[in-house]
């Protein structure tokens, strides 16, 4: 981490809050990383073969964000000839994100490579770009030294990824969970079994198992519970028991209630209880996601009894919806009805989003109120979508008192309200052949005027879903992905004026957060980030995302996820890899980032290289643990 790095500078008084100037005085890297933005493959590529191995350096990292395949044949050339290991190194990276046969092609005669630094990235790039033919190259390389372990355990991992693992490669990240082996080799290792479904053999369980309990890193820990997901409950539950009583990081104990969720509520029924009343809101919260996704009314589980003992709202919320989804009670319906009114909007969102689960009798009422939501447009944004994500949901219910016209009615309505991100979250329903509305929908001119009033890049994550109902209703092929056009410049004069080591300090009503800046490594996101809390954007905003153990999510203009302004950013992609506490650009997909931005809990390493890293929490990560969906950041400014 190269803000904390200056501790060893410290001697001369230098610390990360001290100005330093950044590289882009030098026009040469401007124009590099401008082109970049650009995406210029042509101009970009004559920087490969610059005399100054910095600026073959910065091409070759550039065409990690690029991914271009028509440069793979020079960048392949520079992993072979160039004599720099950085070049060598940064073209493996770019490579392995543009993937293709002719990276593969590339990356291959590598895997002779006289520096470790290289190999290391090498081996992780084929696991980005192999097909399942290239594997056993993968396989049967051998090595006992620690980096190139490393490299091949991220190979391996990026392989399940894109599911081009088999029982071979599982039989090797099996070992690579011993003790053993490095941090990061286990770490790759446990998040290979978090993010893959191998079938388990019972010689791949016991290291699962103990690596769950015993490793001493919290990291690797809470990713090998998440792998222990498929294993037999008789070798997991007494395990999740063990976790709760004793694991003293919140993150590890999130993660072995999400595996209740493989399993029934009669088996984790005393588990969950045990859970709902953990010290710490994230894992009752996740418990609580638990039984709402299992709760079928075979077993109560002491729901009722929790209700009234819960301080969280989303959990109160998650309960609720489990109680609609056993056994529909008038007085819980009442009950949520008068809290409804009395609570705050997020609050508000997480009661419409419970009663979407309604089964039985009382569907017809929900729907009313849900559908009054709804159309109401003096209602804030916020709840506008939550109520137009409870109505879809309740419509994938078989309902007895509503027909499907009566949906339609109600969907048509929204629709011309105009809300643009109604509109997607409705759309997306329209399309779903199990609803049925390709038959109903005979005049299209509602979606056509819909559409007409969107427009990129600011509606793209609604617009797309819009054109899919469009060409399904016609009875046409699926449109191709929406993609924004270049429409925002890096301020390169404001670059040049962030200081190396600016941080910014975040404060919430839970306390404050200070981040520090990665403006050489991304200085558009940087730029753009440091322009919005100049302009005080962020004031006010309220983190409208938290997973536990994930992520929390904020910089949205309408509170809900699904806000932008009229540019888009580009994405920038580094080998830096999400830690906790690394702060990333969400998007809805490549190039169209903008104002939200998140905050990791633990090392998430399927985001590396998908979503821009441009900071990183050097202070104030207790708080990052306590932020909730509806906290807000009451200023932002730089340090």
């Amino acid at each position: 981490m190269r803000c904390l790095l200056i501790f060893l500078v410290v001697l001369v008084g230098i610390s990360c809050s001290t100005p330093l100037p950044n590289k882009f005085s030098d026009t040469g890297l401007i124009k590099i990383h401008d082109l970049k933005d650009r995406r210029v493959t042509d101009s970009l590529l004559i920087f490969l073969r610059m005399k100054s191995p910095i600026y073959r350096r910065e091409a070759a990292l550039s065409f990690g964000s690029v991914q271009d395949s028509m440069a793979s044949s020079a960048l392949g050339t520079a992993l072979l000839e160039d004599i720099d290991t950085e070049v060598r190194r940064n073209a493996a990276f770019a490579l392995g994100q543009t993937g293709g046969f002719q990276a593969v092609n590339a990356l291959l005669p590598a895997l002779q490579d006289s520096s470790r630094r290289v190999l290391r990235e090498v081996l992780e790039a084929l696991g980005k770009a192999v097909d399942k033919s290239d594997v056993d190259g993968l396989l049967v390389y051998q090595t006992t030294d620690t980096l190139l372990q490393e490299g091949l355990a991220w190979g391996f991992y990026q392989l399940t990824l894109r599911k081009k693992a088999d029982s071979s490669v599982t039989r090797k990240m099996s070992s690579f969970l011993l003790p053993s082996h490095s941090y990061q080799t286990r770490l790759a290792a446990a998040h290979y079994f978090a993010r893959s479904l191998p079938v388990h053999g019972t010689g791949y369980e016991e290291n699962l198992l103990q690596g769950a309990l015993n490793d001493k890193r919290p990291e690797v820990r809470m990713a090998a519970l998440n792998g222990c997901s498929s294993l037999a409950s008789k070798r997991v539950l007494p395990v999740v028991r063990q976790v709760l009583a004793e694991e003293k990081d919140y993150r590890v104990r999130v993660n072995a209630v999400r595996i209740l969720q493989n399993f029934s509520i009669a088996e984790t029924s005393m588990i969950l209880i045990q859970a709902l009343s953990d010290p710490v809101e994230m894992v009752t919260v996740a418990a609580s996601e638990v039984v709402r996704n299992k709760a079928d009314g075979s077993n109560s589980i002491g729901i009722l009894e929790n209700l009234s003992q819960l301080k969280s709202d989303r959990a109160k919320a998650n309960l609720y919806a489990a109680l609609l989804k056993s056994a529909v009670l008038p007085a819980t319906l009442e009950e949520m009805l008068a809290t409804y009114s009395t609570g705050s909007v997020y609050y508000k969102a997480a009661l419409l989003s419970a009663m979407g689960e309604t089964k039985g009798a009382y569907d017809g009422k929900i729907f009313k109120f849900l559908c009054g939501e709804l159309l109401n447009k003096t209602n804030e944004k916020v709840i506008l979508t939550s109520a137009a994500g409870a109505v879809v949901s309740l419509n994938h219910h078989e309902t007895s008192g509503i027909s499907r016209n009566e949906f339609l009615q109600c969907y048509q309505q929204a629709i011309a309200n105009g809300d643009e991100a109604v509109i997607g979250i409705v759309a997306s329903a329209l399309t779903d052949p199990s609803l049925g509305y390709k038959d109903e929908i005979k005049d299209l001119q509602f979606l056509y005027n819909a559409k007409s009033k969107m427009k990129l890049p600011r509606d793209i994550e609604s617009l797309q879903p819009l054109e899919i109902a469009i060409a399904y209703l016609e009875g046409k092929p699926k449109p191709a992905t929406l993609e924004n056009e270049f429409n925002h410049p890096i301020d390169w004069q404001l670059v040049k004026s962030i200081p190396t080591t600016q941080e910014v300090e975040i404060t919430t009503n839970r306390g404050r957060i200070r981040l520090c800046l990665f403006v050489e490594e991304a200085p558009g996101s940087v730029a753009n980030f440091v322009d919005l809390v100049n302009k005080k954007y962020f004031d006010g905003k309220f983190f409208h995302r938290v997973v536990p153990n994930f992520v929390i999510q904020t910089g949205c203009n309408r509170g809900d996820g699904y806000g932008s302004e009229d540019y888009s950013i580009r994405s920038e992609f580094s080998m830096r890899r999400y830690e906790t506490g690394s702060v990333g650009m969400a998007s809805a997909g490549k190039d169209t980032e903008g104002t939200q931005w998140f905050i990791t809990h633990s090392p998430t390493p399927h985001l590396d290289g998908k979503y821009t890293i441009f900071a990183e929490t050097i202070a104030g990560m207790e708080v990052v643990d306590q932020i909730e969906v509806g906290d807000m950041i009451l200023e932002a400014k730089l340090v």
